[in-house]
C-alpha cells in the first residue's frame, strides 16, 4: 500500500465515470495517485477500484508500464521500510503491515480485507483448459494465461546435470562434462534431488549423471541442535573468519522478523555461548575445523572453541615456517626432485623423512576413500607431534653444534619436511599460498629401523621429562640410563645430544649430566627410576634434593600399580579368550606383560634404595 502510485477501474464501470482522469491523495504519504481505466480490473471483485503498486507486484508492474506510472521502492536491502514509506520508515515489513491496519482503524477507514485465492485450471492443451474453466465457472467471463514454468523445483533441478550443458543439443560441453564423476550433497535430499537426477538422466540421456555421491555432514550448534534464527544459534561463517563482538551478534537478530519472545531466547543463547563475542579464526581454521569434523555424513556439532584451537594450530604452522626459512643460508638450494637425500642424515632426519612419507601415504589413501577427517587428523599429527614438537626442536642442536655437512643435511631435511607438510595441508587450508606437487609415498624414505631407533630416543626423553617434572627438578638434573641390550645402548649413546635437547630445561645448568650404563655395570644409587621398556630404564639422582619418606610412598604406589598390570596381563593370557586372539594382538599383550614385569623389578629396587638412603 505504501508503494501505491495509481488507482485502476474498469472502463465499463459506471460508478467511477466521473473520477477517471483525476487524482486521489494517498492516505499516509505526500503523493497524488492518478485514477485511470484498464480492462484488467474485475468490477465485480471488491469495490471494483484497484490500487496499483508497480514496483512490488508483477501484475501491477505490467499495468504501471502501460500507463507510465511511477515505480517507487519502499524497502531497504535489509527488509526495513525506507523514506518512501513516510512515517513508517525504519519499521520491519510485517510490523508495518499491522501498523497500517491500526492506523486505518483509528481514522475510521478500515472496512476489512478479502482473500483473493489463485484459481488454477490444468489441461493438456489450451482447448481442454478452456472447457474445464467454462464448466467450473458457467456464464462467467475469464481469460486464460499459460504458466511459463510448470515444473516444480525438484523436477527442474533433477535435470540440472545435463540441462546446464546445452541439452537436448549434443553440445561440446555435453560431450566433455557429462556424465560427471562425483556429486556432493546432503543426505536429507537424496530422494528429493539425487534420485530424480538419476532417473531423469537415464530417461533423457541414457546415462547415469554421476558415478559417486558423497553425503556431507549437516552443521548443528555446539549442543547438537539444528541451527535456527529463533534460537539465535545460527553462526555466520564470516563472523568466524573475521570475528564479531557480542553487540554485533545481537544487532543481527534485529534484522528480521523474530517476535519479542524469540528475540529474547536468541539473545540469551548468544550471551551464554559467546559472552566475549566470536574470536577471529580465519578462513583456514574454519575450513580445517569443518573438514576434520566430517566423518561419513555424521552431523557436525560446531564449536567455536574448537575452531579457535585450529587458529592457534595455523599460527604454529606460520611460526614453524618462519623458523625454518630463517635457518636456511642465503646460498641454500633445495635438493633436486631426483635426489631426495643427502647421504649425511642423522637419525632424527631419517625419522622425520620416514614420518613424512608414511603420512603422505595415509593422507592420499584417506582422500581417495573420502575419509576427510582421517586425512586432516593425520596431517595435524604430522605437523604438531612430529615436525614442530620433535624434529624442529631436535634440529636446533644439529644446526648449532654439527659439522658443516651435518648442518647442511639438517637444512635440507628441514626444508623437505616443511615443504611436504605445507603441500599436504594446502587442499584443507588453501590460504597458505603454495604451488607444488602434492606429496606421495616414496619408498626410499620409508625407514622402519630409523623410526624404531628414534622413537626409543623420544621415549627416553619423555621419561626424563616425566621424572624431573614429578620431582620438581628444574635444572642441573643428573640422569643415568641403564640398558639390558647392546642395540638400545649403542643407539642412545650415539644420540645423547638429541636426548639432552628433547629432555627440556632440567638438563641445563653446569652440573647437569646424562650417563649410560649396561646392566652389568654397578647400578646407580640414590635414585628414582622409570622403566622405558623391558630394555631401558631411566634413573634420576635424588639424594640430597627431595624428601625421601615421601618418595618411598610414591614409589610403593607406582609399584602396586605396575604389579596390578602384571596380574591383569596374566589373567588375560590364562583366560578363555586368549586362544581366540590374533597372533599380532597376542604379541602386543606379551610385550605389555614383559614391560610391566621390568617396571616392577626396577621399582622394587628403587624402594629398597630409598629405604636404604633413609637409614644413612
Amino acid at each position: 500500500m505504501l508503494g501505491d502510485t495509481g488507482i485502476a477501474v474498469n472502463p465499463k464501470d459506471e460508478r467511477y465515470k466521473g473520477f477517471t482522469g483525476k487524482f486521489a491523495k494517498h492516505l499516509f504519504v505526500n503523493r497524488r495517485l492518478p485514477i485511470f481505466t484498464d480492462e484488467y480490473v474485475d468490477p465485480e471483485f471488491g469495490t471494483g477500484a484497484v490500487k496499483i503498486t508497480p514496483a512490488h507486484d508483477p501484475n501491477d508492474f505490467k499495468i504501471g508500464q502501460t500507463h507510465k506510472l511511477e515505480f517507487i521502492s519502499i524497502f531497504h536491502d535489509n527488509g526495513t521500510l525506507n523514506h518512501n514509506a513516510g512515517s513508517f520508515e525504519g519499521m520491519k515489513r510485517f510490523d508495518a503491515r499491522y501498523r497500517v491496519i491500526d492506523t486505518l482503524k483509528e481514522e475510521g477507514l478500515y472496512v476489512g480485507w478479502k482473500d483473493n485465492p489463485m484459481k488454477w485450471v490444468a489441461g493438456h492443451d489450451r482447448k481442454e483448459a478452456e472447457q474445464k474453466a467454462a464448466a467450473k465457472w458457467p456464464n462467467k467471463r475469464f481469460e486464460l494465461f499459460q504458466d511459463p514454468d510448470v515444473f516444480d523445483t525438484w523436477f527442474t533441478s533433477g535435470m540440472w546435470p545435463f540441462s546446464t550443458l546445452g541439452w537436448p543439443k549434443n553440445t561440446q560441453d555435453m560431450q566433455n562434462f557429462y556424465p560427471t564423476s562425483l556429486l556432493e550433497t546432503g543426505r536429507d535430499i537424496l530422494f528429493f534431488w539425487v534420485a530424480r537426477m538419476i532417473m531423469l538422466g537415464l530417461k533423457l540421456t541414457g546415462r547415469v549423471p554421476f558415478k559417486e555421491v558423497y553425503c556431507h555432514s549437516l552443521v548443528r550448534d555446539s549442543e547438537g541442535r539444528k541451527m535456527s534464527k529463533s534460537l539465535g544459534n545460527v553462526i555466520d561463517p564470516v563472523d568466524v573468519i573475521e570475528g564479531a563482538t557480542l553487540q554485533s551478534l545481537h544487532a543481527k537478530l534485529l534484522v528480521g522478523n523474530l517476535d519479542p519472545k524469540e528475540l529474547a531466547t536468541a539473545t540469551k543463547f548468544q550471551k551464554s555461548s559467546f559472552p566475549e563475542g566470536i574470536p577471529e579464526c580465519g578462513a583456514d581454521a574454519l575450513r580445517f575445523s569443518l573438514i576434520s569434523y566430517t566423518i561419513g555424513g555424521v552431523d557436525i556439532n560446531l564449536d567455536i572453541k574448537v575452531m579457535y584451537g585450529y587458529r592457534r594450530f595455523c599460527n604454529k604452522i606460520y611460526q614453524a615456517t618462519k623458523y625454518v626459512l630463517g635457518r636456511l643460508s642465503q646460498s641454500f638450494q633445495p635438493l633436486p626432485a631426483s635426489s631426495i637425500r643427502t647421504g649425511h642424515e642423522s637419525l632424527a632426519e631419517l625419522w622425520i623423512l620416514h614420518k613424512l612419507t608414511i603420512v603422505a601415504a595415509e593422507v592420499n589413501n584417506a582422500l581417495t576413500a573420502r575419509e576427510f577427517s582421517t586425512a586432516t587428523q593425520a596431517i595435524y599429527q604430522y605437523w604438531y607431534t612430529n615436525l614442530c614438537d620433535v624434529y624442529i626442536e631436535n634440529s636446533k642442536s644439529i644446526l648449532q653444534d654439527g659439522t658443516p655437512d651435518e648442518a647442511h643435511s639438517a637444512q635440507q631435511s628441514l626444508y623437505t619436511a616443511l615443504e611436504g607438510g605445507l603441500t599436504m595441508i594446502h587442499p584443507v587450508t588453501p590460504f597458505f599460498i603454495l604451488k607444488a606437487k602434492y606429496p606421495v609415498y616414496q619408498k626410499e624414505l620409508d625407514n622402519p629401523k630409523a623410526k624404531e631407533a628414534y622413537e626409543l630416543i623420544l621415549a627416553v626423553s619423555k621419561a626424563i621429562r616425566s621424572l624431573t617434572a614429578e620431582y620438581d627438578i628444574k635444572d642441573n638434573a643428573n640422569i643415568c640410563l641403564v640398558f639390558t641390550d647392546k642395540q638400545s645402548f649403542e643407539t642412545c649413546k650415539a644420540q645423547l645430544p638429541s636426548i639432552k635437547t628433547l629432555s627440556g630445561k632440567a638438563l641445563t645448568g653446569p652440573s647437569a649430566s646424562v650417563a649410560v650404563f649396561t646392566n652389568k655395570d654397578p647400578q646407580p644409587t640414590g635414585c628414582v627410576v622409570e622403566a622405558v621398556n623391558a630394555n631401558v630404564a631411566v634413573y634420576l639422582v635424588l639424594k640430597g634434593r627431595v624428601n625421601l619418606d615421601a618418595e618411598v610412598g610414591k614409589a610403593k604406589t607406582r609399584l602396586e600399580k605396575a604389579s596390578e598390570t602384571v596380574r591383569k596381563q596374566i589373567r588375560m593370557m590364562d583366560g578363555d579368550g586368549w586362544i581366540k586372539m590374533r597372533a599380532e594382538a597376542q604379541e602386543v599383550e606379551k610385550r605389555k606383560l614383559e614391560d610391566a614385569r621390568k617396571e616392577v623389578e626396577v621399582l622394587e629396587g628403587s624402594v629398597v634404595q630409598f629405604e636404604r638412603l633413609n637409614l644413612e
